[in-house]
C-alpha cells in the first residue's frame, strides 16, 4: 500500500513520517510540500515548502491559510508539479487543506470534497473547529459564484 495517498493525480496527503521519506517523494514526483504543523520536520531535499504553523485544535484558525495553501497547490499543479500536504498524523489539518483545495479549484461541495479525501485516505477526520471553518469557506465560495 502506498504511503502517500493520492487525492488527485497531482495532490497527495500523508503523515509527517512518510512525508520525510525522500525516496518516496522523488518516486511520486512531489515538487512542493505543505507542512500543516508547528513542529513536524520538512523533507531533507530541495523542493518548494510552506509551513502552516497551527495545532490540531478546534480553536485554531486554519481558515486564515486556506487561500495561500489552495492557490499554492493549484500553481504547483499548473506548472507541472505535484503537491504533498501533510501534518503529524495526516488526519485533520492536512485533510482540511485538501478539502479546501477541492472546494475552490475543483468546485466541489464540502461534503463531496470530504468524500474524495476520505476515499483517498480513510482515516481523515477534520476536527469540529476545522469543519466549521470549511463550512464558512464553502459559503464564501458560493458567495463568490453569485457575484461573478
Amino acid at each position: 500500500m502506498s504511503e502517500l495517498f493520492k487525492v488527485t493525480e497531482s495532490l497527495f496527503i500523508s503523515n509527517s513520517r512518510n512525508a520525510c521519506k525522500t525516496n518516496l517523494l522523488i518516486q511520486e514526483g512531489v515538487t512542493c510540500c505543505i507542512n500543516v504543523s508547528r513542529q513536524q520536520p520538512f523533507p531533507d531535499f530541495d523542493l518548494h515548502t510552506l509551513r502552516v504553523p497551527v495545532f490540531d485544535h478546534p480553536l485554531q484558525n486554519l481558515s486564515d491559510y486556506f487561500e495561500q495553501c489552495v492557490d499554492l497547490i493549484e500553481s504547483t499543479i499548473n506548472s507541472g508539479g505535484k503537491c504533498l500536504v501533510y501534518c503529524k498524523n495526516g488526519r485533520s489539518r492536512s485533510a482540511t487543506i485538501c478539502i479546501a483545495y477541492l472546494m475552490k479549484h475543483k468546485r466541489l461541495s464540502l461534503n463531496v470534497a470530504f468524500q474524495v479525501v476520505k476515499t483517498a485516505r480513510p482515516v481523515v477526520e477534520p476536527n469540529p473547529g476545522f469543519w466549521s471553518q470549511l463550512e464558512r469557506y464553502e459559503k464564501s465560495l458560493q458567495g463568490d459564484k453569485t457575484v461573478a
